[in-house]
């Protein structure tokens, strides 16, 4: 499988045009296998892994993404989006007064990455990967102009246990992705 799916990533970039990728780096086990398929199809050297700190993101996250990026030899940026999310949420203020906050605040955060990764690929030329797997697409757990926002959708196929058993199987000889990121439960983080 995961040979389909390094082999299906490097011809569909080939055939639109594109020789590199960028994707976020969430420190989550989905955006981990994706990076490893990416860095295996296209060389480490054409694949940019980005970590978006936000208010809802944990330091494990952070570190977790980090080791990945430089366990693959990918190119790695960390872009925090705290001032974005502050200034959304700001302009938002009065028309959400009297409201908690609560999944609308996280789908910003969403909607914020995908501005930042869109951006990215808008100016270098990358196609954006997304990172969604097929498990969270059939239950509807994913944003809408967020995570789902990309040009290929590397593991839309892939039922969640199998992105485990993926997970497993690229760590068997070493720690590709580290051990965190496959332990950690699933989050909207």
């Amino acid at each position: 499988l995961f040979d389909a799916l390094s082999l299906g990533t490097r011809d569909y970039l080939a055939k639109c045009g594109f020789r590199s990728a960028v994707l976020g780096l969430s420190g989550g086990i989905d955006s981990a296998v994706v990076a490893v398929i990416a860095a295996n199809a296209l060389g480490p050297e054409n694949v940019l892994g980005v970590s978006m700190p936000s208010p809802f993101s944990s330091q494990g996250s952070v570190d977790d993404a980090e080791a990945l990026a430089k366990n693959l030899g990918i190119e790695y940026r960390q872009i925090p989006i705290r001032d974005q999310f502050e200034s959304v949420k700001k302009s938002l203020q009065d028309a959400f007064k009297g409201r908690p906050e609560d999944t609308t605040e996280e789908n910003i955060q969403s909607r914020l990455r995908a501005v930042t990764l869109m951006a990215l690929s808008n100016k270098f030329g990358h196609l954006l990967l997304t990172t969604g797997n097929k498990s969270e697409l059939a239950v509807g757990y994913c944003t809408i102009y967020g995570d789902m926002a990309g040009g290929l959708a590397v593991i839309s196929d892939v039922p969640k246990t199998t992105v485990y058993d993926l997970a497993r199987w690229i760590n068997r000889e070493r720690e590709v992705i580290p051990k965190a990121s496959i332990e950690k439960p699933p989050s909207a983080e």
